[in-house]
């Protein structure tokens, strides 16, 4: 038998899907340095406004502080008790893991496996999977409410028709996915146990009515706060954007980074940006000084992980 990673891949298999993203990763950017002025983008990020920049770094860590009580209401919900200062400083941990290595999850597979101790590790992951589950809900929640109040006025923000049909595209892959996690169900064996044991542990700990309503205001508190980091990098490059942008436009270069294609989302959210960012009348540079901007706020936000990696290895935790 192979042994496997902690999302049940052979070694080699994790090795080439990291390889992959890679790829990905200098190939998107190399693309981005080709097709755009390059000058341009420098001269944006020498030129960083340093109110907005620590305004950015006060929510990047805000929303980390955030989604650690997300995930500690989670967890309690599955038998899983964790102090505050547990959950703080694992997710600082595993966020620092996600932004700089390839595949953007190693860090929450490993927070699963550093808690199975609590109440086994299908448990522990479950409490990770629908923490994660719920920051999507309420992104894309947000992000659709904003197109509808577009809709609903259309002086508010002028967008063109690809964007409209993009946001589409999103829902239809949303509910394609709902329905294949429903439909797991029906096949026999182990994947419908494991279908049927996530969906009640989503019912307890994200649905049930003595709780959704904390998971929802988390969840806003902590999409508003990624948003304005964002927003707060744009305007630190030079961009100020309008609420209706940052409830549409920002949520979908946010969307980029959930493919899991790159290291960090590094790549495919600039790319994102310079596609998106001329709908706001602004060229596709400045963009991309934003998404720059952005992705080290929130890796050098993310620093604080190395102080609990070391305090784990002293006290031989081992297990990253």
């Amino acid at each position: 038998m192979f042994r496997t990673d902690p999302f049940g891949q052979p070694p080699y298999a994790s090795r080439i899907s990291g390889a992959l993203r890679l790829t990905v990763t200098v190939a998107v950017l190399v693309l981005l340095w080709q097709i755009t002025d390059v000058q341009k983008i420098l001269n944006l990020l020498s030129g960083v406004d340093l109110p907005w920049l620590l305004a950015a770094f006060v929510t990047a860590h805000l929303q980390i502080i955030l989604s650690a009580l997300r995930w500690k209401l989670t967890a309690a919900r599955l038998d899983q008790n964790l102090t505050p200062g547990e959950a703080i400083g694992e997710y600082y941990l595993s966020q620092l893991i996600n932004s700089t290595l390839p595949g953007g999850i190693l860090g929450d597979a490993g927070r699963a496996v550093r808690q199975r101790h609590r109440a086994g590790l299908a448990r522990a992951a479950q409490a990770v999977v629908i923490e994660r589950l719920a920051g999507q809900i309420a992104l894309f929640a947000v992000m659709l409410g904003g197109f509808v109040a577009v809709g609903l006025f259309p002086g508010w923000l002028v967008l063109p028709a690809w964007v409209a049909e993009l946001v589409l595209w999103i829902l239809a892959a949303i509910c394609a996915a709902v329905v294949v996690v429903l439909g797991l169900r029906l096949v026999p064996g182990i994947v419908s146990r494991v279908s049927d044991g996530f969906l009640q542990a989503a019912r307890t700990a994200l649905f049930a009515r003595d709780v959704w309503y904390r998971q929802a205001g988390l969840s806003l508190l902590i999409v508003a706060s990624n948003l304005s980091t964002l927003a707060f990098c744009a305007a630190a490059t030079g961009t100020a954007l309008p609420i209706a942008a940052i409830v549409t436009v920002l949520p979908l270069i946010l969307t980029a980074m959930l493919i899991p294609l790159s290291v960090g989302g590094w790549g495919l959210r600039e790319g994102a940006a310079a596609a998106i960012w001329p709908v706001l009348g602004s060229p596709p540079e400045a963009g991309i000084a934003a998404s720059v901007v952005f992705g080290i706020v929130i890796l050098i936000a993310t620093l604080p992980g190395i102080w609990v990696l070391l305090r784990q290895m002293r006290r031989g935790s081992g297990a990253v």
